[in-house]
């Protein structure tokens, strides 16, 4: 059981971008709700924008936490009525950036930009998504150079390792089992640009490649009618592109309000296919074989986010931001029943010295409830999904030295 289980899992979970996408990665992103892109100015520059890691001070920079991900349950109510299981996740977090050398600057990151469980203990539920489970750790080495005073690019490569699981189960008397587990590792790309038409104006532009997970390991498959068999199976899914643009006003050195706009590619997502290294049983070339129709559309979130210094030694931080499901009614399905969402944060930071601070920050996910008439949904479901969304808090420290 290799990497297979990703493309099944990617159906889900790697459609973070407008589902369980964690792009806060950091004290200040988690409390600005990424809202932060023009204006960085810790270690976690590497991560958000490299580009102004060009315009930091002559030190180096290192910061590290953890965010703890609470997923409360959806709510499925229809003729099949369900409920999914409570899931909690950590997700560590490390950011570096070092001295400058002449007009050049490097960084790193090491994130986990992508964690989701989705499990169905219902009978309906658990046909199609008894667990669905992926895992993404992402080691990102950044570069900038300073064109000028106030201009500056930058950009890295995207290392990406990701393990997931993937079961269903339907009841008998036609009991079916499928169970994949797998990993791989997978390479791309970030590129920024940063400006500063004033000193208290920031203006940028980043950008994260799309990423085709190439996946090739074993499935296994069972059923009522048909014994356990093992096949090798291959699988593509993106991980799509992604744009931010940002723009930052400062007044009085003290307050300082972000714009900014996200648009993610996931129309790049048309379909599920697998494949095997033989036939298997006829029956179940319906549900595991034949391609599923995805279709997914882009996404746009906006976002504001609002910066106080309110002292010397206390930062506080909050923003709002409104995302968009990739995911048409349509193609709903219980592996993740997406909708739009309202994000709203909150957070604050210490300087306990010269040197070292310390904050947390607070964010909370609510999705829209949504209903499916008869004959919306390409799957068949029908009825009215709520609950979901996520509350996420996140705690850390930075050291300048």
């Amino acid at each position: 059981m290799k990497k297979v289980l990703l493309l099944s899992i990617t159906t889900s979970a790697v459609l973070l971008a407008g589902a369980y996408k964690v792009p806060e990665q950091s004290v200040n992103s988690m409390a600005l709700g990424a809202a932060y892109v023009a204006h960085t100015t810790g270690a976690d520059t590497a991560y958000f924008n490299p580009a102004n890691m060009a315009f930091m001070e002559d030190a180096q920079f290192v910061e590290g936490g953890i965010t703890w991900a609470h997923l409360p349950r959806n709510t499925f109510k229809g003729a099949t009525p369900g409920e999914s299981e409570v899931e909690n996740l950590q997700l560590p977090f490390v950011h570096y950036v070092a001295k400058p050398m002449g007009d050049f600057r490097w960084g790193a990151s090491l994130t986990v930009p992508g964690g989701l469980t989705k499990r169905w203990e219902t009978p309906e539920q658990k046909k199609f998504a008894k667990e669905f489970t992926l895992e993404v750790l992402e080691l990102n080495p950044v570069l900038s150079y300073k064109v000028s005073n106030n201009f500056a690019i930058g950009g890295g490569l995207r290392v990406l390792r990701a393990s997931g699981v993937v079961k269903s189960d339907t009841a008998a008397p036609f009991q079916v089992k499928r169970d994949m587990k797998g990993d791989t590792i997978e390479f791309g790309y970030n590129l920024a640009v940063a400006y500063k038409p004033t000193s208290d104006v920031n203006m940028a532009v980043t950008y994260r490649s799309k990423v085709d997970l190439d996946l090739e390991g074993d499935a296994d498959i069972s059923a009522v009618f048909a014994p356990l068999q093992n096949y090798g199976a291959s699988v593509s899914v993106p991980l799509p592109a992604a744009l931010n643009v940002a723009v930052s006003k400062t007044w009085q050195d003290k307050y300082t309000l972000e714009l900014n706009y996200e648009k993610t590619y996931w129309s790049a997502y048309k379909e599920l296919d697998f494949n095997y290294d033989r036939a298997i049983h006829p029956a179940l070339v319906a549900a595991f074989d034949d391609p599923k129709a995805k279709n997914w559309q882009n996404t746009n979130t906006y976002r504001i986010g609002f910066t106080a210094d309110v002292s010397d030694k206390l930062t506080l931080m909050a923003s709002y931001a409104k995302d968009e499901t990739p995911i048409l009614k349509k193609y709903v399905s219980y592996e993740l029943p997406d909708s739009d969402a309202n994000i709203y944060t909150f957070g604050f930071r210490i300087k306990a010295s010269e040197n070292l601070s310390y904050g947390a920050a607070y964010l909370r996910d609510e999705k829209d409830s949504f209903t499916l008439a008869a004959g919306e949904n390409a799957n068949g479901i029908v009825g009215n999904f709520s609950g979901g969304g996520a509350d996420l808090v996140t705690v850390g420290m930075a050291y300048k030295f």
